[in-house]
């Protein structure tokens, strides 16, 4: 028997309620760090990140309907105050996020489209990470994992292009990984088992 998924309010956050920026402190009730996860597919890293750090609230997006609710059911059942979702295209709604607000992004197995004529649809490009970067506090931080090689060394030479706006830092183990994991995901876990290397990147913005 299929579970069934349910819709909750509270941590379901909907763009076509969304004006002009986006205001954090009333969304969230409080003025805490925000973390912003772009792809959460079934919310694993934001659930035990979530439970992790109670006084930092998290924002997941996800655009894939079923992900999406799945998500916010699984967030919904922990009862979890300090994690919103919306589904939306994390291009377009980081328009609506505002300057240097932001503590932290999270992106973790974006597709890699690994067919060239589907690379232009891959989310790092120059424009997103600009944005990124303009959403970033001062000594906000933008962490990466990738399974897929090419795609990572694009990134790489994305992020080399930067400059000395954004440095190196170490990338640290997330709440729910387990010994030899860095994130403790599906899809982790699901390469790991296929012996796919996990390819890992944080900067912080100077």
């Amino acid at each position: 028997m299929s579970r069934v998924l349910k819709e909750y309010p509270t941590v379901a956050l909907k763009i076509e309620e969304l004006e002009g920026k986006i205001d954090f402190v009333q969304i969230f009730g409080r003025p805490d760090p925000v973390h912003i996860e772009v792809g959460s597919g079934k919310a694993a890293f934001l659930l035990n990140q979530a439970k992790a750090q109670p006084k930092v609230n998290f924002l997941g997006i996800e655009w894939a309907s079923r992900y999406y609710r799945y998500a916010v059911d699984r967030i919904g059942r922990w009862g979890l105050t300090n994690v919103r979702i919306i589904r939306a295209d994390a291009a377009g709604l980081l328009n609506l996020v505002p300057n240097g607000f932001v503590d932290c992004f999270h992106i973790y197995f974006p597709d890699p489209w690994p067919k060239r004529r589907h690379q232009k649809r891959r989310f790092f490009t120059p424009a997103n990470l600009s944005q990124i970067i303009r959403c970033l506090k001062k000594g906000g931080e933008l962490r990466i994992a990738t399974d897929h090689l090419d795609y990572f060394q694009k990134i790489l030479e994305l992020i080399d292009t930067q400059g000395d706006s954004l440095e190196k830092i170490d990338f640290l183990p997330a709440a729910g990984a387990s010994q030899g994991e860095w994130l403790g995901t599906n899809f982790e876990r699901k390469y790991i088992k296929e012996n796919r290397p996990i390819y890992t990147l944080a900067v912080r913005k100077t």
